[in-house]
């Protein structure tokens, strides 16, 4: 049992990742929809290209993002610099710009699930609430957004699911540094750089597995029973 048992750095790493993707995944939800309906609903030109830019981080190496996210949002970027000045809030290596990583990176696979959803519900229902006198809003509130749940959940968990596993662009925006960027992922790499510790990387790796597979299952089973309580 006592092989079982996780040491103080990988409890650390475990805990500041659930926190970490928790908090991406919180700040990436009201854009996420956002960009999924404009993506499904708009149609203007370029929008190929602002397609193109969402999805971006899904072809791009996380090491690309980590370094666009040092410059800009660094102590001397112009965003970080702008930042620290104004709001006295710095992202370079800390928690919150762990959490900023994960959300770039994890944000294509959030609104991709959301336009899928938006983009199969019948406009008809839609179309009926505005003749009805319903406005923008009321109708996107009580209409739309209801029926892409299933949708919204999925996404959710599969970025939530992509930030736990996040690696290249957290290391290098943000660094390795024990209780503040020190994820899960950057922990089992460290321990694989130091004597006697396979042990610890075998765990972590189990645990990040069985992490990633809840998720997935999760995301399955919450889009089925929303779906059948939407039907029924």
């Amino acid at each position: 049992m006592d092989g079982l048992a996780l040491t103080p750095l990988e409890s650390e790493a475990l805990r500041l990742s659930l926190w970490v993707s928790g908090w991406a995944v919180l700040a990436s939800l009201p854009p996420g929809i956002f960009c999924a309906w404009v993506l499904a609903r708009c149609r203007f030109p370029g929008k190929s290209v602002v397609d193109g830019l969402i999805h971006l981080p899904l072809v791009l190496p996380p090491v690309v993002v980590g370094y666009a996210l040092l410059v800009s949002f660094g102590h001397h970027g112009p965003v970080g610099a702008w930042l620290w000045e104004t709001f006295a809030i710095s992202f370079a290596f800390n928690w919150k710009g762990a959490a900023l990583a994960s959300a770039v990176i994890s944000f294509p696979l959030l609104v991709r699930a959301v336009r899928l959803s938006l983009e199969s519900v019948d406009q008809g229902l839609e179309a009926a609430a505005r003749t009805l006198g319903a406005g923008p809003w009321r109708v996107f509130f009580t209409i739309t957004l209801p029926l892409v749940v299933p949708g919204v959940v999925t996404g959710v968990i599969l970025a939530f699911a992509r930030s736990l596993s996040e690696f290249g662009a957290t290391i290098t925006f943000v660094s390795n540094i024990p209780g503040q960027t020190r994820t899960l992922p950057i922990a089992l790499y460290t321990l694989t750089q130091v004597p006697n510790g396979d042990a610890g990387a075998i765990r972590l790796c189990i645990i990040s597995v069985v992490v990633a597979m809840v998720a997935l299952v999760a995301s399955e089973i919450l889009s089925r029973r929303v779906a059948q309580r939407m039907e029924g």
